[in-house]
């Protein structure tokens, strides 16, 4: 190879490098599609709804909301783990994405860890242990005693299989040494109905779905799993103040995109997320939910997700539960 052809082609390579930096540094250049792995009208599209048009302000680029539900999140998820690692497909991941699918599934299409690019942590909400108002406990010290008295006699709803508000239940249990039978719904708002009905009586609800009938007295709320009291119900002690230590249960969520995205992208997208967090449209949304926002870094974040896979997959495995 002569002098001249050795430069071209070191020239042509090292534009091709440069290329995906240079793409980098002008993005956003064209429309975002921000894929929610649930039904639209739910809280999670709710929340990045309203986020999607905080961050279009900074980012100068509309977002679209795609909505693909099924297969606990997989569908969704999957979709963007196998997107082209440009920045303009991201995904909303909660807990089902982040930390659970990985041990209810004997096999994933995707690797939560290797197959996405952390973006930022948007938030989370606490789940609180609630009951009917007519069941015989009135307080978590006599709710305790209660279902340690009545082993297997008492039921408890859930939105599904493998939801936070199940496996939240099934934590406890394991730290109480008590047993309580599952009845799982499709759905929050049925499981809310039944449990507000009387047709079970007690369930772990999250602010985000329940926070009107909780502070409307629909139902009675004996403990909260966050690690301090929540400010939207203030008289609720937290399931360490009662007796039940290391069982703080939480739903949280964050955007992903898929992996080998350019840092200078992540960065640009957890700068705007960030910057939303401090709208009064995010910060009334998030208000109305009892969601406490979680500004920080991708590493964070990353970090946040792996140590709560960690915690959860012991629990998992211990009550047997699978979802294929």
């Amino acid at each position: 190879m002569d002098r001249r052809t050795l430069l071209a082609t070191l020239a042509s390579g090292a534009a091709v490098a440069a290329a995906p930096f240079a793409h980098a540094q002008d993005y956003p250049a064209q429309l975002i599609k921000w894929v929610v792995p649930y039904p639209a009208g739910g809280g999670t599209d709710v929340i990045a709804r309203v986020l999607a048009e905080a961050m279009r302000q900074t980012l100068g680029q509309q977002i679209v909301v795609d909505n693909r539900p099924g297969a606990s999140t997989n569908i969704g998820a999957d979709l963007v783990a196998k997107s082209k690692p440009d920045g303009y497909t991201i995904l909303s991941a909660d807990n089902a994405v982040l930390a659970f699918n990985e041990h209810l599934f004997g096999k994933l299409p995707f690797s939560p860890e290797k197959d996405f690019s952390y973006i930022g942590a948007i938030g989370k909400f606490p789940l609180a242990l609630v009951v009917h108002p007519d069941f015989p406990a009135k307080t978590f010290k006599e709710f305790l005693a209660y279902v340690k008295a009545n082993p297997g006699k008492v039921n408890y709803a859930s939105p599904g299989n493998g939801s936070p508000h199940h496996l939240a239940m099934e934590m406890f249990k394991a730290r109480t040494g008590t047993f309580i039978t599952h009845i799982p719904y499709r759905g929050a708002a049925p499981a809310m109905a039944d449990v507000m009905g009387g047709q079970v009586p007690c369930m772990f609800l999250d602010l985000a779905s329940g926070l009107p009938i909780m502070q409307g007295n629909k139902v009675r709320v004996l403990a909260i799993g966050s690690g301090a009291r929540s400010k939207r119900l203030p008289d609720v002690p937290t399931l360490a103040e009662v007796g039940v230590p290391n069982t703080e249960v939480f739903a949280f969520q964050g955007i992903l995109g898929p992996a080998g995205l350019p840092a200078a992208v992540v960065n640009k997208l957890n700068s705007d997320l960030n910057k939303a967090f401090s709208t009064p449209a995010v910060q009334k949304r998030f208000d109305d939910f009892g969601m406490e926002a979680m500004p920080g870094t991708p590493a964070q974040f990353a970090a946040l997700s792996r140590a709560e896979s960690k915690r959860w997959g012991p629990i998992i495995k211990q009550a047997g539960i699978k979802l294929d």
